[in-house]
């Protein structure tokens, strides 16, 4: 499986996020990953506004990450996402994270949300909205 998708977004490695050890704190990769939804998110067009003005909430209910290699402040990092799976009411979204200056694989990953009524907190359907942005998004050819 390629852990290179369509969209990705350069991210720089702040020391903040460094541990004693002078690399990447493991648990930054889960934000890195999020920063990259985010973007990925504009970049196909839907915003979380468009999620709540369909009436849905997201929550994330997992979220996983391996690690592959060490990043180390100040290398840049194209984090990788995409939307791997959209079931019912659930969408797992991919990760990767590639150093930029020589493509090795860092951490890789996915994030589960789950798409519920903002008042009842119940399950609902992903909406239409987002299905159609990302198939629009990712049959796209070329870039």
């Amino acid at each position: 499986m390629s852990t290179k998708f369509k969209f990705f977004t350069p991210l720089r490695v702040r020391f903040a996020e460094t541990d004693m050890q002078g690399h990447v704190f493991f648990g930054e990769y889960l934000t890195y990953f999020d920063e990259a939804l985010t973007q990925y998110m504009h970049a196909i067009g839907v915003s979380m506004q468009d999620f709540l003005a369909a009436g849905v909430d997201i929550y994330y209910i997992r979220s996983e990450c391996d690690y592959h290699s060490r990043a180390f402040f100040e290398e840049i990092l194209n984090v990788h996402a995409r939307a791997e799976k959209i079931g019912n009411s659930s969408i797992t979204f991919q990760f990767a994270a590639h150093k930029a200056a020589n493509d090795e694989l860092v951490a890789s990953g996915r994030i589960v949300a789950v798409c519920v009524d903002p008042v009842s907190k119940k399950p609902v359907r992903v909406p239409e909205v987002f299905r159609e942005a990302v198939a629009r998004y990712e049959n796209t050819q070329g870039s």
